[in-house]
């Protein structure tokens, strides 16, 4: 038996078929597509294993061109576009049955001395102090739907939300498109400081675009939209672990035209400002 840290550690760890050429496994679940956030930190590791491990990543853009489909192994073809004195640049493209599904560039570079300043972490409960998800939903749904049981065994990472979930009618009037949640993972990642940028650029995309939803239904109910991730960005600016709590603050400034915008600052407990996020999902209602 194997730990969730330990599986996605494995997750992350792609078969390299060339130079620049890797293969990564992909569960094969009972899910619609495969979860983007997997595809993104295999491709930050692709990108990762054809620079010398030097330079850290500060930043990666990204776009989710197609659904990938679950259980079918994912091609990364890595593009070496730059090797300078100060970056690295490397751009992915990820091809599943022969069709592009994403692509992605990302920078590398040693931090420098320069300017320093940072936004205040928000004032939230500790992590300690919140119930854990599934905690939360058992407390109202009582026995979890199998989807919701799935979900539960398969995840890698602890998730508590600061506030708590909203589920009637009334408790959404007014809510504000925002969320918070703390995070870690299940386990210890091991040392290599690549796996826990990865692990964490999975982790990103996990609850992002809640702050869409907030104000329109609840999070763990059922859904009247179906929800793809579109593009994402992320910009590191701090060393950290994946396996250590951080706080993951999310707010949506716009939805319109069937899209909703999200950004996300993630701090450490110190309140070290580490990560900043930014996704578009496309929001198409049901039925």
């Amino acid at each position: 038996m194997t730990t969730p840290a330990e599986r996605l550690v494995d997750l992350l760890d792609l078969e390299r078929i060339e130079q620049n050429i890797f293969r990564g496994h992909s569960p094969d679940e009972s899910l619609q597509r495969v979860f983007g956030g997997q595809v993104a930190g295999q491709a930050l590791v692709a990108a990762g294993r054809t620079t010398d491990g030097r330079r850290p990543v500060h930043s990666l853009h990204a776009y989710f061109l197609r659904p990938g489909a679950p259980g079918v192994p994912i091609v990364y073809q890595v593009e070496r576009v730059r090797d300078g004195r100060s970056f690295t640049t490397r751009r992915v493209v990820a091809v599943q049955e022969g069709r592009t599904i994403f692509n992605l560039t990302a920078s590398f570079h040693e931090p420098e001395p320069g300017i320093e300043h940072q936004v205040p972490m928000p004032d939230v409960p500790a992590p300690e102090s919140l119930p854990r998800i599934g905690e939360e939903l058992r407390a109202h749904l009582g026995e979890l739907p199998e989807a919701l049981r799935v979900m539960e065994r398969r995840q890698a990472f602890d998730i508590r939300y600061v506030e708590r979930l909203r589920w009637s009618a009334r408790e959404l009037a007014g809510a504000e498109p925002r969320s918070g949640v703390w995070m870690r993972a299940l386990g210890p990642l091991g040392d290599d400081p690549l796996v826990h940028t990865c692990a964490l650029t999975y982790a990103s995309d996990m609850t992002l675009l809640d702050a869409v939803r907030i104000p329109v239904e609840p999070l763990w109910g059922p859904r009247g939209f179906d929800m793809a991730s579109l593009d994402h960005a992320m910009w590191f600016h701090r060393p950290f672990r994946a396996d250590e709590w951080f706080l993951y603050q999310q707010e949506s400034p716009i939805a319109t035209g069937g899209r909703g915008l999200a950004r996300g600052l993630i701090f450490d407990r110190d309140g070290r400002l580490l990560v900043s996020v930014m996704q578009e999902g496309l929001f198409r209602k049901l039925g």
